[in-house]
């Protein structure tokens, strides 16, 4: 059996997370661009949350594979799929194609995050890994810094579509170095898979999204989605291999760890969706200065997340996680209260950047306590649940804002369909007549500031969840097998 290479192997994921973090930074930027050309702001959330919502609904399904027939083939599968998805967003003429490749590019995604962070789990020991994953939040630094420069010149010089075609020579050379360089043995047995469970809890998701994000007849998918994971839970109870599996949440760290990650996702893909659009489409900056919002918020976490990782072994969990989610709700208090047109663009630098901070000593704290919660039989599943519930949170998150944006518009009968669409153009809406582009300014930084006390009621109920953390050093396993034995051969 060949030997895995770990250093390669850890830049392999490392890339992997890029890709990931570079997605988001540089369709926040370009997004107000692409309604401009492509039209239809009413359909603009859709284009995060259907991406999100394919992710969230196979994130614990890829765990359960990669915990059945091992990390690689899962995650060679997802980078590929994710490379698709991202080739045919760029090719999209229309916004209902771009929103229906970005769902088959988050099916990829789906794997790509939870699967890396397992196999960080795998090859490092707890105290090696609380200083890699603070690495590896630097990686979402660099897509921070980089991301949305590259969309604004992307944006500028060629045109929105190479926005997905960056992702290629990024994925080839992870897909190259894990083929090459990540080996791994796993023992065959007899599997079963849940396709109920699987089945139910997609459906499930699907109808809470639509309830969350609606008005009117959209609403009555709430209780449809409250009987399908009613039944959903009745499965996963009497399966033998639950798709999620139900004790994990037994465990109170865990338990947790889901609740806060959540509702700090919320916060956290509603501020990345919206304040570059009411930094371009309120305070009418450019695409460049509106996705540069997000950078501190970025920038931020993974310098936190570095300080968490050294801080970890002295401090404990409960610390850095009450503490870093306090720092989030502050932030986020800040951007509700100040963040009003004509406001200085500080305002929106100095509260993401607090936020961000905020959620590097948190998520760190929340993410490794999960994984030492376990042994290595159930560290994919367990580090899969973990971030569907944070990317859960952040889809029903950006899709409740969404509706709220969209009712903010419908409501003003004055403002024509096309008027957005021309505001985020490249004229800024001079065509506009002005008593139109009145209108539209205050509906949508209405709808906007009321989405920026949703992200804050998120931030605040985050840190209050966090408060229940147990008050123990470490949530390691009875009986959790060592470093060698967890990781690949």
């Amino acid at each position: 059996m060949r030997t895995t290479h770990r250093p390669l192997t850890t830049l392999a994921l490392a890339l992997c997370l890029f890709m990931a973090a570079l997605e988001m930074t540089v369709v926040s930027t370009a997004m107000p661009t692409v309604v401009g050309e492509l039209g239809g702001l009413d359909s603009y959330a859709w284009v995060f949350t259907a991406y999100m919502l394919t992710s969230t609904i196979t994130v614990p399904i890829y765990g359960k594979l990669a915990d059945l027939y091992g990390r690689k083939p899962v995650l060679l599968f997802g980078i590929g799929l994710f490379l698709v998805g991202s080739i045919a967003s760029g090719l999209s003429t229309s916004m209902n194609m771009l929103i229906a490749f970005r769902t088959l590019q988050g099916l990829g995604a789906g794997a790509m995050q939870p699967i890396s962070l397992t196999v960080i789990g795998d090859l490092y020991t707890l105290e090696q890994r609380a200083r890699v994953q603070g690495a590896f939040s630097a990686v979402w630094g660099i897509a921070g810094l980089v991301g949305p420069l590259t969309g604004g010149l992307i944006v500028k010089y060629l045109t929105w579509h190479w926005i997905f075609f960056i992702n290629v020579p990024i994925g080839l050379g992870a897909v190259g170095l894990l083929l090459s360089c990540f080996h791994e043995q796993v023992e065959h047995k007899t599997r079963t898979l849940d396709i109920a469970g699987a089945f139910l809890l997609s459906a499930g998701v699907v109808a809470l999204l639509f309830g969350v994000q609606g008005f009117g007849m959209n609403l009555l998918a709430l209780p449809v989605a409250l009987i399908i994971l009613l039944a959903f839970v009745y499965v996963e109870r009497r399966v033998p291999e639950p798709i999620l599996p139900l004790s994990l949440f037994r465990i109170r760290a865990i338990a947790v760890s889901s609740t806060a990650g959540a509702l700090f996702s919320a916060a956290q893909f509603g501020a990345t969706t919206y304040v570059p659009l009411y930094v371009q489409g309120v305070l009418g900056g450019s695409p460049t200065l509106a996705g540069g919002m997000i950078t501190p918020m970025i920038v931020g976490w993974p310098l936190a997340s570095l300080v968490a990782g050294r801080l970890l072994l002295k401090t404990g969990f409960r610390p850095l996680i009450v503490g870093g989610l306090g720092m989030a709700a502050v932030g986020t208090s800040l951007m509700a209260l100040l963040l009003k047109p004509g406001a200085s663009m500080l305002v929106p630098e100095l509260a993401m950047g607090l936020f961000g901070m905020g959620l590097g000593f948190s998520s760190t704290g929340l993410l490794i306590a999960v994984q030492t919660s376990v042994g290595w039989e159930l560290r994919g599943v367990a580090t899969a649940s973990n971030m569907f519930f944070r990317t859960i949170g952040g889809a029903l998150g950006v899709g409740l804002m969404g509706g709220v944006m969209v009712h903010a518009l419908l409501r003003d009968a004055r403002i024509p369909s096309s008027a957005a669409a021309e505001l985020l153009g490249p004229e800024h809406g001079r065509g506009l007549a002005p008593e139109v582009l009145r209108s539209l300014g205050g509906a949508l930084g209405s709808g906007l500031t009321l989405n920026f006390w949703i992200i804050s009621a998120s931030a605040l109920l985050a840190f209050c969840a966090g408060l229940f953390f147990p008050r123990a050093k470490q949530a390691a396993p009875p009986s959790m097998p060592s470093p060698d034995a967890m990781a690949p051969h």
